[in-house]
């Protein structure tokens, strides 16, 4: 690094901005517990000028508000109630006494190996969002701290959403040659959100789980629309909070060792609500008629009952993860991925239905049967690794099998050594005879294996194999709704999730002002449809005669047409002396509606004609 190169790391984040925020977060906490607790960020909106870009980092640095004196010079800030120039000698001379005070405190006391900073501490300046800085204002900057990075040690990180070529498109070479820039990648968003599904959904542990519909509405949100983690989780979130509000035995989604004390101390109406679930009914029809009865009238055998069943769940589920994270093995490593790349994708399609019935499954094994011997080996052990360390008491037959046909591969291994060696020496043998009847005889023989096309050894092993893995599919990865009391753990309610995060704010505008009793829930507001009520808030009356007009709107007829629905109540003999003040007070409530439509952007100002608006939105909504 030359002299006057200021050391800089061009940090891109990917383009989930909304998560960015997240990721400075924990960078500062690294920085400040290890190297320097001198750290600023900046950004775009805050800097339109190097002259604020100094007030915004020398105000952070300093630990204080920088407030702008409107009748002083705009080169003066306040800073613990004393004046000082905001410039990049003001900066060195604070850096300067700041250091040397506290060299002076550490002077004093033994300094240790173990310090949490740096003898001399360097400045860290984040611009978060450097695609939106002003050209002029980042060379500006770094043409001036590059003149002083010997006195000020100064170390920049770039934030971008983008590319890192947005470096030279912003800056020049005379001034990009000015920084030392090294390049740091951040994990894809697509790796955090298959982090965050596999220590989340993909654990036994982890009581709570998402169904097919509402699992996939997540992550279309995620995938289609902002790239956002955080987003995803606090979806996540909603989740819990939906289901644990609408699902009355949700009580005994946790652990299971407090799920089967919580199931000895149901109550009846707990009892009950078991016994309306879906997959309860469909058990009890199953049962015999003696136990039938049983579980419809006994409470006490339904407690018993309902704790085996949801030991049978837990089992489920461990025994499903195994299997499951066993079956991507396999089917990540074939071509095209028929049953998906990402093991969520796998997770989706064995929730949905019976995955073996499907025709991508189909084409699955068929591709599975022409693997190669070295793929088949890897698949294998890995899938040893997983039986091994799953938590899974029924894989112990599974593991010894696996292990099984990896020992047959390696005997076929050395069988095939051998058999080069034999076939060898039969060619040369081959080579040497030159009687015409053996010859003929050997082709005929030769003619007559490749159209019996037997398998080979290792064919017929390899079948076995894949016909192992589809027997522990068949067995294990059955959809969690053919489980009884799979709705305590699952929430199912997909539409649910998308109002809240798929929301239509025109349609719910349009609903509020057209029927506000719809969330008001006050009798005095319901009327007849197309009537309009003057109970009702003057906004929604103005909307409800706005629906009435064309194209541009005469704003004398609509006051007169809401004076009128205002006034509807008032009798014939209205006080004359004080109908001036209540024109005025209409008025003025009319002009507020008015703007309050204007705000929400179904009506605008018009050019067109005097005293008219024109209408923006049409269709009712």
């Amino acid at each position: 690094m030359k002299s006057k190169e200021i050391p800089t790391a061009a940090l891109v984040l990917g383009v989930n901005v909304t998560d960015h925020d997240l990721t400075f977060r924990s960078l500062s906490e690294v920085l400040q517990n290890n190297i320097t607790p001198y750290i600023a960020f900046l950004e775009a909106k805050d800097c339109p000028g190097v002259k604020k870009l100094m007030q915004k980092l020398m105000g952070q640095l300093m630990n204080c508000s920088v407030d702008l004196d409107s009748s002083e010079d705009e080169d003066y800030v306040q800073v613990s109630h004393n004046r000082i120039r905001c410039s990049m000698t003001s900066l060195i001379n604070w850096y300067e006494s700041v250091t040397k005070k506290t060299d002076s405190e550490t002077s004093s006391k033994k300094r240790t190996s173990s310090s949490r900073h740096w003898q001399s501490p360097p400045v860290v300046v984040v611009f978060k969002d450097m695609e939106s800085f002003s050209t002029k204002v980042l060379q500006d900057f770094i043409v001036i701290s590059s003149q002083h990075i010997r006195e000020l040690p100064l170390v920049l990180i770039f934030g971008i959403a983008t590319s890192p070529m947005i470096i030279h498109s912003l800056l020049p070479h005379s001034v990009s040659s000015l920084l030392c820039i090294e390049l740091f990648q951040s994990l894809s968003c697509k790796d955090h959100l298959s982090t965050i599904i596999d220590k989340l959904l993909l654990r036994a542990s982890f009581p709570f789980k998402l169904g097919e519909k509402v699992l996939q509405v997540l992550i279309n949100i995620f995938l289609y629309h902002d790239f956002s983690v955080q987003n995803f989780v606090k979806g996540f979130q909603l989740c819990i909070v939906e289901h644990f509000c609408s699902q009355p035995v949700s009580v005994l989604c946790c652990q299971l060792v407090d799920a089967k004390k919580r199931a000895d101390s149901l109550s009846h109406d707990q009892c009950e609500n078991i016994r309306k679930l879906p997959s309860f009914q469909r058990y009890v029809e199953s049962q015999v008629s003696e136990n039938q009865i049983a579980l419809l009238t006994e409470d006490t055998y339904l407690k018993e009952i309902t704790q085996k069943l949801l030991e049978d769940l837990h089992v489920y589920h461990e025994n499903y993860l195994s299997v499951l994270r066993c079956f991507h093995v396999f089917t990540s490593f074939l071509p095209k991925y028929p049953l998906g790349k990402q093991i969520r994708e796998l997770h989706c399609a064995c929730l949905e239905n019976q995955v073996w019935e499907t025709e991508e499954y189909e084409s699955s094994l068929q591709l599975a049967r022409m693997l190669n011997k070295s793929d088949l080996v890897t698949m294998l052990q890995q899938c040893v690794e997983i039986f091994v360390s799953s938590s899974g008491k029924e894989f112990d037959n599974t593991v010894e099998k696996l292990k099984e046909f990896l020992t047959q591969f390696q005997k076929l291994e050395a069988e095939a050594f051998q058999e080069q060696d034999v076939s060898v020496s039969s060619q040369k043998e081959l080579q040497k005879k030159t009687d015409l009847y053996h010859l003929q005889k050997t082709l005929l023989e030769l003619k007559e294996s490749r159209r019996s096309k037997k398998l080979t050894k290792f064919e017929m092993l390899r079948f076995e194999v894949v016909d192992y893995i589809d027997s522990l599919v068949r067995n294990y990865l059955v959809p969690a709704n053919h489980k009884t009391l799979h709705e305590i753990v699952y929430f199912n309610t997909a539409s649910v999730l998308r109002e809240h995060l798929n929301a239509a704010p025109r349609i719910a505008l349009h609903t509020a002002l057209n029927n506000p009793y719809r969330y008001l829930k006050n009798q005095e507001l319901k009327s007849d449809e197309g009537s309009i009520s003057n109970k009702a808030p003057d906004i929604c009356i103005v909307y409800k005669l706005h629906l009435e007009c064309g194209r541009l709107i005469n704003l004398v007829d609509w006051l007169e047409a809401f004076s009128t629905v205002v006034m509807a109540t008032e009798g014939p003999n209205a006080d004359a002396a004080s109908s001036d003040q209540v024109d005025d007070i209409i008025h003025a409530r009319f002009i507020r509606a008015v703007s309050e439509l204007e705000l929400l952007g179904f009506i605008k100002p018009s050019k067109q004609k005097t005293d008219h608006v024109a209408r923006l939105t049409w269709g009712g909504c």
